[in-house]
């Protein structure tokens, strides 16, 4: 056991985040929160060295892609899935364009993501061009105290900018905790992993107006929304909410209806 362990830190690199994850059953209950049928393009972030992908290849799909970074991880994967229906790209996740590989909408995003890049790909995917997106689920890793972030509502320490976010564009819920020692190297920290389903509650919403407001809301968490958001305090007031309020306890519905409400007033200016 000693020196399987040995093996697996050997491969992990510290500079990608790597931590694989080694429990069986665990990658099992991954592999079946990922619905799937003949249509579906299954993508996985960071495969590793394939644990995960063994039970995803077992599925129904049209296509798996796999994107992963590390170029000595990657000759590995090409001899352990050698079906056409596999395809294995070395690149960083965060650089790609994934409006742009061509697939139907049908398409679900699964990964253990590196921790230290986790909250970067989400609002990757959370700032797509075009909603509702190309894909249809995610079913994502991240550390234990972002995705206790992710999940906060409103009036709770942990609410803030990627908690609004995150929750004005998709359904979110927690499947399964990961606890540390479920890795290989162990993180200093758990994990756990959220299903996302995109929502269309607000379609017309301008993802990059909503990020500016959130930035601006939660810039002094303590002072009221009537000091941080001092900008739209006529907006405010006409959506009636409270200007005495502190960014934390406004709702999503709140930040969403402030960012919708400045749109239009810019398009009536322009």
């Amino acid at each position: 056991m000693r020196q399987q362990l040995s093996i697996e830190n050997k491969y992990a690199k510290k500079s990608l985040g790597q931590n694989f994850i080694t429990d069986k059953n665990i990658l099992e209950k991954i592999s079946e929160f990922v619905p799937s049928d003949k249509n579906t393009n299954i993508i996985e972030i960071g495969p590793g060295k394939g644990a995960l992908t063994y039970y995803l290849a077992k599925k129904k799909f049209k296509s798996l892609l796999l994107i992963e970074k590390d170029k000595e991880l990657i000759e590995k994967l090409k001899k352990k899935f050698d079906d056409k229906t596999i395809k294995i790209i070395n690149e960083d996740a965060l650089k790609i364009d994934f409006e742009k590989l061509n697939l139907n909408s049908d398409v679900i995003i699964v990964g253990n993501l590196p921790f230290n890049i986790s909250t970067q790909l989400l609002f990757k995917w959370l700032e797509v061009c075009k909603w509702p997106p190309f894909y249809k689920r995610m079913v994502l890793m991240f550390q234990k105290e972002v995705a206790d972030r992710i999940l906060s509502p409103n009036g709770n320490k942990n609410y803030g900018r990627i908690s609004v976010a995150a929750q004005a564009r998709c359904k979110i819920r927690k499947v399964l905790s990961a606890p540390s020692d479920m890795f290989r190297p162990v993180p200093k920290v758990d994990g756990a992993i959220l299903d996302f389903e995109p929502h269309t509650d607000y379609l017309e919403l301008d993802f990059t107006i909503l990020q500016k407001i959130l930035k601006e809301a939660f810039s002094q968490r303590r002072k009221k929304i009537k000091k941080n958001l001092s900008n739209y305090i006529n907006l405010i007031k006409d959506l009636n909410i409270d200007e005495n309020l502190r960014a934390e306890n406004l709702s999503v519905k709140d930040y969403c209806n402030i960012s919708l409400a400045l749109n239009k007033r810019s398009s009536l200016l322009n």
